[in-house]
């Protein structure tokens, strides 16, 4: 009896695997999706520019079923207020995003700044 359970405990395992296999790889296309529209609206802010600040913030963005974005939230600071309030104010610039697969989700993005 004890096998027969853990037998068809694995073979659900292994089913459930081998089902979300496609959606973590739509997943990651949507991820890589997202971050290039993000990429696609992001200026350096004159007064960082003008103070030599540079950095990364990591920015956590949830976004909606229809690929509205709900709220954000600052992950990780870049050490500049001028850089992580832009991070911020990023997202909303976008607009909608391309909807999710599976429904709502939520991801962190990094958006570095960096002098040339």
């Amino acid at each position: 009896m004890i096998n027969k359970t853990l037998r068809n405990t694995i073979l659900a395992v292994v089913a459930t695997v081998a089902a979300s296999a496609p959606v973590l790889a739509q997943s990651a296309d949507w991820q890589r999706q997202v971050a290039r529209v993000i990429a696609s609206k992001q200026t350096y802010p004159r007064t960082a520019q003008m103070r030599g600040e540079e950095g990364t913030v990591k920015v956590k963005i949830y976004v909606g079923a229809s690929g509205a974005i709900e709220r954000t939230e600052l992950v990780a600071p870049s050490g500049s207020s001028t850089l992580d309030r832009e991070a911020l104010a990023l997202p909303a610039r976008v607009g909608t995003l391309p909807p999710p697969p599976g429904g709502p989700a939520a991801l962190t993005v990094p958006i570095t700044w960096k002098l040339m």
